[in-house]
């Protein structure tokens, strides 16, 4: 099993930034791929943004392409989600989640994170 704990969320004013940061715990050698995921009030959970753990390929949802940016740091067992250029849409709470091979499933999540962004 993979543990994991977001930080770094919080509220914004509409056009500023904020850094979520997954710290991974556990079986973290079993980490094929971790990614962002979030969830707004009366909608369905969306992918946001995925990075390839080994080699770090990365994908991202339409809407927050050249917005948002996926990172990790392999030797912290951390995924980062820099957000930029926040809109009122981009409210939710948001996840990390991990998956152990590149068909699977995600299957370890953090507890999620709330990311306000106000006008």
């Amino acid at each position: 099993q993979v543990q994991l704990v977001e930080s770094g969320g919080g509220l914004v004013q509409a056009g500023g930034s904020l850094r979520l940061s997954c710290a991974a715990s556990g079986r973290t050698f079993s980490i094929y791929a971790m990614g962002w995921f979030r969830q707004a009030p009366g909608k369905e959970r969306e992918s946001v943004a995925q990075i390839n753990w080994s080699i770090g390929r990365t994908y991202y949802a339409d809407s927050v392409k050249g917005r948002f940016t996926i990172s990790r740091d392999n030797a912290k067992n951390t995924v980062y989600l820099q957000m930029n250029s926040l809109n009122l849409e981009d409210t939710a709470v948001y996840y990390c989640a991990a998956r152990r091979s590149r068909l699977g499933e995600y299957d370890s999540w953090g507890q999620g994170t709330q990311v306000t962004v106000s006008s």
